[in-house]
Formats: structure tokens, sequence, C-alpha cells
């Protein structure tokens, strides 16, 4: 799809309790972008099995898993000092940042490395984004990752949304959440779960306990939530920084 649209929502709606899912947005044609990519970004960069960062003079960390991850997220790799401070910052690699980092680096991260003029074409870079985004979460093993997520709607009832939730409580529950999602944020293969929206946080949750999320983890974990503790665990995180 030419022209895609930046994000994938969950709509919130309020009613009976169902639900409905769609597929992934569109965001380009994966087999031109990966002719592109191997024209514009393959000498610094690699992708995919066995995937390795460049060690010469200007070649770039690997990008599998960039989609959602903070930015300069490997230990093993230097990255420039302008990278860093937007890590520093807080940046992460969502779909937005990374079609305003292929349309000019330099615009988006002052005093990068990557010497890159960019991409006019927003054409052209949907579809490399298409081409990285099969390197990166997939959707059926984790549909939090935005850019590759199966549209969720979850329709819940006032009397779920409204629960105000204890986060002392939700503290003590969190045991479990953070011996795999890190309390810090930082992402190691597993989404951060810190700082969410409580609501988005709720949906989720329920997603999974309703096995409309097809991770098999989550479902057994949110299966032995009620509503209550799911709403002390999302005003627990969120409160997180």
């Amino acid at each position: 799809m030419r022209g895609w649209a930046p994000l994938v929502l969950l709509a919130v709606l309020t009613g009976s309790a169902t639900f409905a899912e769609e597929t992934a947005i569109g965001i380009g044609d994966p087999a031109r972008g990966e002719r592109l990519f191997q024209q514009s970004c393959g000498s610094c960069h690699q992708v995919g099995d066995g995937a390795t960062h460049g060690t010469d003079e200007g070649a770039g960390p690997h990008l599998n898993n960039i989609f959602d991850r903070k930015i300069a997220q490997f230990a093993d790799f230097s990255y420039s000092e302008g990278i860093n401070r937007a890590r520093r910052d807080g940046m992460v690699w969502n779909l937005g940042n990374l079609d305003a980092y292929l349309t000019n680096p330099k615009l988006l991260v002052s005093g990068t490395n990557m010497n890159f003029r960019g991409m006019e074409d927003a054409g052209d870079r949907g579809d490399v984004l298409a081409f990285l985004r099969q390197f990166s979460s997939s959707p059926q093993d984790i549909p939090e990752a935005a850019p590759t997520a199966l549209k969720q709607e979850v329709v819940l009832g006032p009397e779920v949304l409204s629960i105000v939730g204890d986060p002392d409580y939700g503290e003590y529950l969190a045991a479990e959440c953070t011996t795999c999602h890190r309390r810090d944020g930082d992402y190691q293969g597993i989404p951060a779960i810190t700082g969410w929206y409580e609501e988005d946080f709720v949906l989720a949750m329920h997603a999974y306990k309703r096995q409309i999320r097809p991770h098999p983890v989550m479902q057994m974990m949110a299966g032995r939530l009620s509503d209550e503790e799911i709403a002390a665990l999302a005003t627990y995180f969120a409160a997180l920084e």
C-alpha cells in the first residue's frame, strides 16, 4: 500500500464484551523493499538469519527486531554521540521515527554517523520498512509490536474500564511479570510494558485472557487474573518511568 498510515491503533468502545481482529496494516511491498534495501542500505547494515553488526568504518548495527526497540540498544556496538543522545532522550524506533530517519537521518538525529542522503519517496520508504518488518516481532508471537500487530478491537463494559487499580497491590502482583518484562523499560527481545497507558494495558490483558491475542504464556498468565488484579497491574506499570 502506497501512502500508508503510521500507527496501528487499538479501538476502545463501550458495550457488550466482544472482540474482532483485522489483518496487520500494510506499509509497502516487502519484495520491492528488499531490492531497495540492498541498493541503499545493504552495504552498511545486515538483517535476517545470521545478521551481525558491521565492523568496517561507517557500518551500522544489524536491523533485526528494529521496530519498537529503543534506539542504541546494543551494548556491543559503538554508536555515535548523536545516537546515544537520542537514547538518553528516550527515542524509540517506532514506525514514525524509522520513516523520518529514512527520509533524512541527520534531520532526525543530529550528529549521527549514518552517511545516507535519505529517501525522498514515501513509497520507497514504505517498501523498505515493509521488508524490515519481516525481521521484527511477529504478529503471531508479540502482538504488542505496533507496526506488526494484528489490529484488535476489545469492547469492554464501563464497569471494567472504570475499576481504579491499587498500585501497591499491582507492585506485589508484578513479580511474575518482571521475570520477563524489565522494570526499567529496556527492550531485551520482550516488549517493555512500563509507562503503558492504563486503558491499553487493561485491553491487552483482557485480549490475552479471552485468547484473542495468540501468545500462550500471556494467555495463561492473564487467565489467572481477576478484573481488579488487571487494573492494579495497569496502575502500577503506568506509573513506572
